[in-house]
């Protein structure tokens, strides 16, 4: 089992930045399994939608309408990863939730979520 505890959320002004993590804690063997590392968000009314991922490996992707204002990161020795999220819009306005994977069709793990509420 694998625990996952997000932080970093807030009310704040269009145009400044949050830090999101995401701390995994619990079996060894089966944080270490974990392939994939994934940053979702949901806003009012909408469905969940992937915003970020980085695999073991390092590969990125993102969501287009974040690209060049956020970053995902992962720090492995302290099993935690990040979202730095730049130039903040209304639009971001979000519970944002980590997950981590095996594969890339594993969606194994999920934080409780984070609001961001970014306001104009």
């Amino acid at each position: 089992q694998v625990q996952l505890v997000e932080s970093g959320g807030g009310l704040v002004q269009a145009g400044v930045s949050l830090r999101l993590s995401c701390a995994a804690s619990g079996s060894s063997f089966s944080i270490n399994r974990m392939g994939w590392y994934r940053w979702f968000r949901q806003a009012p009314g909408k469905q969940r939608e992937l915003v970020a991922a980085i695999t073991r490996v390092g590969n990125i992707i993102y969501a287009d309408s974040v690209k060049g204002r956020f970053t995902i990161s992962r720090d492995n020795a302290n099993n935690t990863m990040y979202l730095q999220m730049n130039s903040l819009k209304p639009e971001d306005t979000a519970v944002y939730y980590c997950n981590v994977g095996i594969g890339p069709q594993s969606y194994d793990y999920w934080g409780q979520g984070t609001q961001v509420t970014v306001s104009s």
